[in-house]
């Protein structure tokens, strides 16, 4: 099963960026995005985490992310 966690971009440079989630930061590419992103954007990334598949509006992200807290803080993760 795939897991889709909205990714804050804190980063841009050359098409790569650097996102975090759960203060976890990876590098990922954007080079698949059809919409343009800047620092402060939330994106999914696709299997592997290799790529941005999707860009995630704010109060999406946030309610996503409240939720998968809720969840990993109960320990039923």
């Amino acid at each position: 099963m795939c897991m889709a966690v909205p990714s804050l971009i804190i980063a841009i440079d050359r098409g790569v960026a650097t996102v975090e989630a759960f203060g976890s930061v990876r590098t990922t590419s954007l080079m698949l995005l059809g919409d343009e992103v800047a620092v402060g954007d939330y994106v999914i990334l696709g299997a592997g985490g290799n790529f941005a598949a999707e860009k995630v509006e704010p109060e999406v992200a946030a309610e996503a992310l409240a939720y998968l807290a809720e969840v990993l803080a109960s320990g039923q993760a």
